[in-house]
Formats: C-alpha cells, sequence, structure tokens
C-alpha cells in the first residue's frame, strides 16, 4: 500500500484503507521466522527451526484427556463469564500462592487468550495517550507493540551481554522521565534467559516503589530457572509494589500448550474489571476446553514440568558450548528460559560467499539460505547484532542445526 494518494499528497483519512494505528505495528518477527521455516519445509526442504519459543513435548496426557471430557459435556458449549470460569481462577489464584507466595483473590484473576492477550489488555487499561513505559531490552517483540497500541510510549533500555542482559537500577533511572507511569520487568526473560536474582528485584522494585510506578512483570517462564540461581516473584520479594503490580504469565511455557491459548493476568481489583471489561466486547471468554485443560494443569503437580526442564538444561549446555566453538560468536549461558542469545558481531562487517554482510538481519537471511536453519535477527528484540535461538527443540535437530552453523562459519 502506497503511503502518498495519486496527487502524491499524503492520503485522507477516507483514502486511507488500512487505519494508521494498525498499520504502524510490526509482524510477529519469531512468528514470521517459524512461519517461513515451515514453508520451506513444506517445499521438502531440510530447515531447521530455532525461531520459535515452543516446546517440542506434547502437553501432558491428562491434561489432553481432561479437555476431551469436557468436550462432550454441554456446559462447555455454551457461553460462560468473560472473566474465566470461577474454578479456573480460584486454581489460578491457589497455584500462585503455591509457587510464588503471592497470596491473591480468585477477584484479582482475569483469564485471557494467552499471555499476549493480558499483555496488551494490562497497558490497555493502564496507559493512557502519552504515557511512557520503560522496557529492558533486549526485549520481546510484542512488547512495544502492546504499548504503542494502547498509545503509550516505549522507552527502551537496552542492556548488553558484558551485563548478563540485566538493566541496572542507574539505567533505569536515566530513562524516567514526568511521563513515565509504567515499569516492564520480565525474569525470566524472552530473548536471552536472563534471571535477575532476588536482591537485584528487590533494587528495582524499591526504585520503583520511590517513584510511584506502576510495574507489569511477566512470568511466564517461572519454573525454567537452572543452576540454583536464587529468584522470586517481584511483588512478593517488594510487597509495597503490590497494589501497583500487574502479572502476567499461562501455561503455554510450562506445561506445553501454546496452542490451547490461556493465560492471565493478576491486578488490583479495579484494573481486572477495567480489563474483564474490555474482554467483554474484544472476545469474550476463552474457549471453555481450554479453559478445562488448563484447570487440569495447575491442578496436578510439576512432574511433567520437572522432566522437560531437566530436558531444556541439558539442550541450553549442549548450544551454548556449540556456538562458542565458531568464531564470531559469544554466547553467555543463559539461566532460564529455553533461549540462547549469542552476540554475533564479530561475523559482521565480513565478506561470506562473496557479500559482505553487515546486519544480524541480512545474516539470519543468509543463515536460512546456506545452512537451511532459522534463527531470529536481534533487530526483532531491540538489540542489533544478536541471534535469538530456541533450544526448546529436540536434541538431534539442535546438534544439527549449529553444526551446520559451525561449518558455514568454519
Amino acid at each position: 500500500m502506497s503511503s502518498q494518494s495519486a496527487s502524491g499528497t499524503s492520503p485522507s483519512p477516507r483514502e486511507r484503507r488500512v487505519s494508521q494505528r494498525i498499520g504502524a505495528i510490526a509482524e510477529s518477527a519469531t512468528l514470521k521466522v517459524d512461519a517461513k521455516a515451515k514453508a520451506l519445509k513444506a517445499e521438502g526442504r531440510p530447515v531447521i527451526g530455532f525461531g520459535a519459543g515452543e516446546p517440542d513435548f506434547p502437553t501432558p496426557d491428562y491434561i489432553v484427556e481432561a479437555a476431551v471430557e469436557a468436550c462432550r459435556d454441554p456446559r462447555n458449549h455454551r457461553y460462560t463469564p468473560a472473566g474465566g470460569l470461577p474454578e479456573l481462577k480460584k486454581a489460578i489464584a491457589e497455584k500462585t500462592r503455591r509457587d510464588s507466595g503471592l497470596e491473591v483473590d480468585p477477584a484479582q484473576v482475569l483469564v485471557t487468550n494467552g499471555g499476549k492477550q493480558a499483555i496488551y489488555e494490562a497497558f490497555a487499561v493502564m496507559l493512557d495517550p502519552g504515557d511512557e513505559v520503560i522496557v529492558p531490552a533486549p526485549y520481546w517483540t510484542t512488547y512495544p507493540e502492546s504499548i504503542q497500541l494502547a498509545g503509550g510510549v516505549p522507552v527502551e533500555v537496552l542492556a548488553d551481554e558484558t551485563q548478563d542482559y540485566k538493566v541496572t537500577v542507574e539505567q533505569l533511572e536515566a530513562a524516567r522521565t514526568e511521563r513515565t507511569k509504567v515499569l516492564l520487568f520480565v525474569s525470566p526473560s524472552n530473548p536471552t534467559g536472563a534471571v535477575y536474582t532476588s536482591e537485584e528485584i528487590r533494587a528495582i522494585g524499591a526504585w520503583a516503589e520511590e517513584h510511584g510506578l506502576w510495574v507489569l512483570t511477566d512470568e511466564i517462564y517461572e519454573h525454567l530457572v537452572y543452576d540454583g540461581v536464587e529468584t522470586g516473584s517481584l511483588p512478593v520479594l517488594c510487597p509495597g509494589l503490590v497494589d501497583q503490580t500487574v502479572v502476567v504469565n499461562g501455561v503455554a511455557k510450562t506445561y506445553a500448550m501454546t496452542g490451547w491459548r490461556v493465560g492471565w493476568m493478576i491486578a488490583p481489583k479495579d484494573l481486572v474489571k477495567a480489563a474483564a471489561n474490555l474482554q467483554s466486547h474484544a472476545t469474550s471468554n476463552v474457549a471453555n476446553v481450554s479453559q478445562r485443560a488448563a484447570l487440569a494443569a495447575i491442578e496436578g503437580d510439576l512432574a511433567a514440568v520437572e522432566e522437560m526442564k531437566q530436558a531444556f538444561d541439558r539442550r541450553r549446555r549442549t548450544i551454548v558450548s556449540m556456538l562458542n566453538e565458531i568464531d564470531g560468536v559469544v554466547c553467555p549461558m543463559p539461566t532460564g528460559a529455553f533461549y540462547a542469545y549469542p552476540s554475533v558481531k564479530g561475523l559482521l562487517g565480513k565478506e561470506h560467499d562473496g557479500k559482505v554482510i553487515d546486519t544480524s538481519v541480512d545474516l539470519a537471511e543468509y543463515i536460512l539460505e546456506k545452512a537451511e536453519v532459522a534463527v531470529v535477527p536481534g533487530e526483532a528484540f531491540g538489540s542489533p547484532g544478536y541471534l535469538r535461538l530456541s533450544y526448546a527443540l529436540g536434541d538431534e535437530d539442535l546438534v544439527e542445526g549449529v553444526s551446520r552453523l559451525q561449518k558455514l562459519f568454519g
């Protein structure tokens, strides 16, 4: 679509086919890479995809069986409360107390269509036009888009590998202005796998409380922490922030349920009520069968989660070791989630197959074309010069994929 009319001037509102607000949204880079990898596979090419943050395990059987039963129950064939099944909200409150120590009332819980909807709705109810949100970078691609859709302004604060990808209070303070309303806080992190220690969280929380800021904390990877890192939930470690904190979570990563689309937000009751009103007009209730499956997941034990975590831990060590064998690649050891985030600055500005590659976007395209390996460039996460590789894929594919990179740049 052209940004100008036939006369060469900016299009009038009537001529503009897509609204400026929606036209400004960038496609999800991770889903774009994943879709391209799957399309190439469908053509018969042996592409190995490190793009999507999706466990390769099936959803545990007991959860699937709960969904099968739910399909047969006529109760689940009808509308249910827009904010979530009462029994699921109660179970989420109990699970939150069990797993993080945060005491919440079911009325503080809103069940959403995945974590993305929870994030969007949280920003939508917190922000007025021009309000600023401090966004530590590298960041997950959806955060800035959700903020901008809500009329807010994302203010990026970059932490590189020399800081283990973790921002400091000094950096946050330098980014704060009179318009700052919210701090986005993510630990464990997508895309870097960084995990803030309890001491670091307390320091950041004290800073946010001192300046009267809201905090949105995304805890979707809460159970994927390695090497015995002492960490915790921000509102538990910083109780003075409880009434100014929104917690986002879901079943996608912990229980290998990315396709079931069940997330939630936990927040003060006035925010939850406002978000529930928004959801009642946007999507109404989450699919009841998915909600019943989520109920079975969070009421069950964490045995399946522990099994997956052990596999992720093994793959984590393998991928980091292999990446660091490539000349020009520096990959810190992540301590959470299931991503490696290597710096590839040592590969840029150099000639590869007769062509100088200057950006990590071009490098990712070169890797896909020449090695048939799909990775996501750092530009998608606000930090050019890096690549994100998910190690939530099978061990054999992981080794084969990184071996191809070693051969390509060897």
